[in-house]
């Protein structure tokens, strides 16, 4: 199957064609805005918002970025994410404290709380704005953006019911909260939530556990660039380790190099193949 000319806006559930398109929004959101537009309109959504905020130092990232677009069928927001090197040390700081999860449930990464709290408003604005067929809503993003992503989702389940995404497609999104948070979107996102990992991509194995975790659903990019929604450990591990010897001349590490959200472009693409 070759890729479709464009989203079709009334999808609804898991395929490979939309997690195609929200691996696509996904990537759009490290474009800038007269980028985002033009796209946007040649997916057929006439409506576009953009949300910006900038930090001071000492947060670690420089600022926080996502946009929203509208049709009268379909909602998309999509975050920005970064790049292992400006983030791995960060998440690697066990001593980062928490911050309270949505609706006080669990707690989160502090750096996510932040980045999260700075953008929310605007983001839960505009679908409230922009909501007025009864659109399915989606979340989408790559690395920091899929954490953002998921989050934002799990702060409208618990807060704000009426303004719940139908999915959420992630990409390469480091771990994000604690047990308790993980288990109240298992239970709201049951069938929506869907995170992909690419092999051996290091950024979903930061923050460090027990701390953090990742919420249960998984669909895993196997070293031959095929998605699996299941994967016993030893093969697993098996799958990891071929991973890491199938280019011994690689300039960078494998766990780095599967990180890139242009390689999630690559394995969904393939995979409508």
């Amino acid at each position: 199957m070759s890729a479709p000319s464009t989203i079709d806006h009334n999808a609804r559930g898991y395929s490979v064609e939309l997690a195609y398109w929200m691996v696509q929004a996904a990537e759009l959101a490290y474009k800038d805005e007269d980028a985002i537009e033009q796209k946007a309109r040649e997916w057929g959504f006439d409506r576009v918002r953009h949300h910006h905020t900038r930090f001071t130092p000492p947060f670690p990232l420089q600022d926080t970025q996502a946009y929203t677009i509208a049709s009268d069928r379909m909602i998309i927001t999509g975050f920005r994410g970064t790049e292992p090197a400006q983030i791995r040390d960060w998440l690697s700081d066990a001593t980062t404290p928490p911050w309270p999860g949505p609706a006080e449930t669990g707690y989160i990464h502090y750096g996510f709380g932040e980045a999260l709290n700075s953008v929310f408003p605007s983001v839960r604005g505009t679908l409230a704005e922009l909501r007025d067929h009864d659109q399915s809503v989606w979340f989408t993003g790559h690395s920091l953006g899929g954490a953002l992503a998921m989050l934002a989702g799990c702060r409208l389940y618990l807060e704000e019911p009426r303004l719940q995404a139908d999915g959420i497609y992630t990409f390469g999104q480091p771990r994000t909260c604690d047990r308790l948070l993980a288990a109240a979107c298992n239970k709201g996102f049951k069938d929506r939530l869907h995170r992909f990992v690419n092999n051996n991509d290091i950024v979903p194995q930061l923050p460090p556990e027990p701390a953090y975790t990742h919420v249960n659903t998984l669909r895993y990019i196997d070293s031959t660039g095929r998605i699996r929604s299941s994967m016993p450990l030893l093969g697993a591990l098996t799958d990891r380790a071929k991973g890491m010897t199938a280019d011994l001349l690689a300039p960078a590490a494998d766990a780095v190099r599967d990180h890139p959200i242009k390689q999630y472009v690559a394995a969904l693409e393939k995979n409508l193949a």
